[in-house]
């Protein structure tokens, strides 16, 4: 491989963070910045059992908290991004935008491109 190769943004993807539903569940949070499992199953269309097993490889990651309550007596859960679930995202973000802008482009970003 070379250095250029390295560079390359597809490089840069997370696959953590990448997979559709876990992406989905991270800009969910990210949006409602506490967004409770109900809620989210239904906004992504997920089984409960699908739904739970992405939130363990999440925060085993360390990108989102889970909270266990109750509201009135019913069993709630929620979650929110943790710092480290914000910056992945965040970078996820930005190696799409790398990824955008070279096919658009035909050529690489200049480093930097797309970050905030």
């Amino acid at each position: 491989m070379t250095e250029e190769h390295d560079q390359h943004p597809v490089n840069g993807l997370d696959d953590v963070v990448h997979q559709r539903v876990r992406l989905g569940i991270l800009t969910v949070a990210h949006e409602a910045r506490r967004v409770e499992f109900g809620f989210l199953r239904t906004a992504l269309g997920l089984t409960a059992g699908n739904l739970s097993q992405h939130l363990t490889v999440l925060e085993k990651a360390g990108l989102v908290a889970v909270e266990k309550g109750y509201e009135g007596r019913r069993a709630r859960t929620w979650l929110s991004l943790t710092p480290a679930g914000d910056r992945a995202l965040r970078d996820e973000v930005t190696q799409l935008k790398r990824l955008i802008h070279l096919i658009e482009q035909g050529g690489p970003a200049p480093e930097g491109q797309g970050s905030s």
